[in-house]
C-alpha cells in the first residue's frame, strides 16, 4: 500500500510541475524572449559566429573530470565486497591517469582562456 501511496503522489507532483512549467513561461511573452536567439547573440549580426578551439578543449576536460566523478561514485558501495585490493588499485590508477594528464595540459598551458 505504500508503495501505490508513493507511486501516486509522485506521479501527480510531476504531473503538477510539468504543467507549471509549460503554461508559466507562456504567460511574460515580451519581443526579446520570442526571437529565435536568447542565448547571448544579438540577431541583427552574423548568426554564426565561430567559437574558439580553447572553448572545446576547456569542455571536453569538464566532461573527462566529470565522468571521473561519475566512476568514482559508486566506491564507498564497492568496497564493501572482498576484494577490496582490487577496486582501490584500480581506482588509485583512475585518479593517477587522470591527474596526470590534468598536470599535463597545466603544463602545456591548455586550461589559459586568453592567449
Amino acid at each position: 500500500m505504500n508503495i501505490i501511496i508513493s507511486l501516486s503522489t509522485n506521479y501527480i507532483l510531476t504531473m503538477i510541475l510539468m504543467t507549471i512549467a509549460f503554461w508559466l513561461p507562456q504567460l511574460n511573452i515580451y519581443t526579446e524572449k520570442a526571437s529565435p536567439y536568447e542565448c547571448g547573440f544579438d540577431p541583427t549580426e552574423i548568426t554564426r559566429l565561430p567559437f574558439p578551439m580553447k572553448f572545446f578543449l576547456i569542455a571536453i576536460t569538464f566532461l573527462l573530470f566529470d565522468l571521473e566523478i561519475a566512476l568514482l561514485l559508486p566506491l564507498p558501495w564497492a568496497f564493501q565486497i572482498s576484494t577490496i585490493n582490487m577496486t582501490s588499485w584500480i581506482s588509485t590508477s583512475l585518479i593517477l591517469i587522470l591527474s596526470l594528464g590534468l598536470t599535463y595540459e597545466w603544463l602545456q598551458k591548455g586550461l589559459e582562456w586568453t592567449e
